[in-house]
């Protein structure tokens, strides 16, 4: 009741504002002030004085009028849009219009549009925006493919089973353009890694600017030395490879990198903050979708232009890349083993799972412990990394990952027969099944584990209703199928709370079902009025 009372002295007051201002305008130019001079005095555009003035006394009450019910762009969205800030009261009107283009790409929307509409929805709802204080430096642009600065982030996201996972990112933006790049890991990034991501923006830019920027990071540099830079071992090799010119700021001098900083901060606060993390592969790939969508496309605060747009300039100003440099894994110290016919290695007295299938195809695997108590299993020839353990304390112990259990020969078509006869429209469900295969062709089998999970924990009657509000909002993907179904969940709930009030009331009055259901004789308007004149005895 309060949220209908709120929202209608709303109106009231944008029509007495309204009313206002043509008043106003209709006394100004009785008085002999000229068009532009009422808008001076009034602080609105001369269109605005010019609108109010072609419009009758009658003529503009229809129109104050129509402001009651007229259906705004975002109406159709607005229950999404406050389920958001009531779970994130912190969440900025750019991540919504994000969020949104993100599940409606049609929705073409303007950003004061969702800004002005997020306001209205925050003073109607009472919904306190929590705002974190930021630092913005101001730092004089570099010429067109001159500099390019790169620095590493960190976040927590929740799992669908609301569990926390620590995702580590490094980040890269040309300074002239601001255009981004940006790659996560599921675990602490290597030199190694740091190697593949530069070589990965480099592709991603199609070229390298004169002069890179870095933090101190003990990944690429061992010591400053006094303005003369000591690069680890393997970064110095790519260095003198790639013929990179590089620098490093110095302790407590954001002023040099600040327009990394930034990009780190929106990235953690526009794409991550409330994202469901499912698997690292998803989360980089809706990460490039996020920046060709919103990192690299909205207008940058600062140069008032798209990065995107800028970019198609400051390309043809860097240095091609002059072919594909192969970064081959290198781990110091690094050892082999041995893979046993029921595919796991043996170190220090325990034994660690490895894919099945593995013993089939190498005999021997590279194994590296880090500091952190992890040891990595990787292919010794490629470097690609095939299994990740924890090192467990004690000995004689089986370290498995549960993966490794999985039959990854089993077909995709096999899977998707047992995914969709847990439906009950077992036909809609294979045809919904089969877009979303071909929207994620790399990450079917990891889509398929996302929606059959959620057929394993769910009713017939709640996976029919999500099924069906997917295909009717064209929401192909297994994390819009689990939103789906948490939010039919929560609206059940509450429609079951309300059923429930209701028979507590019908309990405690004790009135017959008869007596309910009875309806009593009501007479018209006419016979009442009658009454009241005297015309009736």
């Amino acid at each position: 009741m309060i949220f209908k009372i709120i929202h209608t002295s709303m109106e009231g007051a944008e029509k007495v504002d309204k009313w206002e201002m043509y008043m106003e305008i209709q006394q100004l130019i009785k008085q002999g002030f000229s068009k532009s001079k009422v808008a001076e005095k009034l602080g609105v555009s001369r269109s605005t004085v010019y609108r109010n003035l072609q419009k009758s006394p009658s003529e503009m009450a229809e129109w104050v009028e129509s402001i009651k019910t007229r259906e705004k762009k975002l109406d159709p969205y607005k229950a999404l849009i406050l389920s958001w800030l009531r779970e994130h009261p912190d969440m900025s009107a750019a991540q919504v219009q994000d969020w949104l283009q993100e599940r409606y790409e049609s929705l073409e929307i303007g950003e004061s549009t969702v800004r002005a509409y997020v306001r209205e929805l925050r003073t109607e709802y009472r919904i306190e925006k929590e705002t974190l204080p930021r630092n913005y430096e101001a730092i004089p642009d570099q010429p067109m493919g001159e500099q390019m600065q790169v620095d590493f982030g960190h976040t927590k996201q929740r799992t669908p089973d609301n569990q926390e996972v620590k995702l580590s990112f490094i980040a890269f933006v040309l300074s002239n353009s601001r255009y981004k790049y940006k790659k996560w890991l599921d675990r602490p990034f290597t030199t190694q890694d740091v190697m593949e991501a530069h070589e990965d923006a480099f592709r991603w830019y199609g070229g390298i600017p004169r002069e890179i920027v870095y933090d101190q990071d003990n990944l690429i540099v061992v010591s400053e030395n006094g303005g003369d830079l000591i690069l680890t071992k393997e970064f110095q090799h790519y260095k003198e490879t790639r013929r990179l010119n590089l620098r490093v700021c110095r302790k407590a001098d954001p002023e040099s990198k600040g327009k990394i900083e930034n990009v780190v901060g929106f990235i953690k606060h526009n794409f991550a903050r409330h994202r469901v993390f499912h698997n690292i592969d998803s989360w980089n790939e809706q990460g490039w979708q996020w920046l060709n969508r919103t990192g690299n496309y909205k207008i940058h605060n600062t140069t008032k232009k798209r990065p995107v747009e800028v970019f198609s300039l400051e390309k043809q100003h860097l240095r091609p890349v002059a072919e594909k440099l192969t970064i081959k894994n290198n781990y110091e110290n690094s050892i082999t083993r041995s893979v046993h016919k029921d595919n796991t290695i043996r170190y220090l007295s325990n034994r660690y799972s490895l894919p099945l299938g593995t013993f089939h195809k190498y005999d021997t695997v590279g194994i590296k412990e880090t500091e952190d108590k992890q040891l990595f299993i990787y292919i010794t020839d490629t470097g690609e990394l095939i299994a990740k353990h924890t090192i467990p304390e004690g000995k004689g112990q089986l370290v498995k990952d549960r993966s490794h259990s999985r039959d990854r020969t089993k077909g995709i078509h096999s899977f998707m027969d047992t995914v969709a006869k847990r439906f009950e429209e077992v036909d809609s469900a294979y045809d919904y099944l089969n877009i979303i295969r071909q929207n994620y062709p790399r990450y079917i089998r990891d889509q398929l584990q996302i929606i059959s999970k959620q057929t394993k924990e769910n009713n017939g009657a709640i996976l029919s209703a999500a099924l069906k509000e997917c295909v009717k909002r064209n929401l192909y993907s297994a994390t819009d199928f689990s939103d789906i179904v948490s939010y039919i969940k929560r609206q059940r709930q509450a429609d079951d709370t309300i059923t429930d009030n209701a028979r507590a009331v019908s309990s405690i009055n004790k009135i017959s079902g008869w007596l309910m259901d009875t309806e009593a004789q009501k007479r018209t308007v006419n016979a009442y009025t009658e009454i009241l004149e005297g015309e009736s005895n």
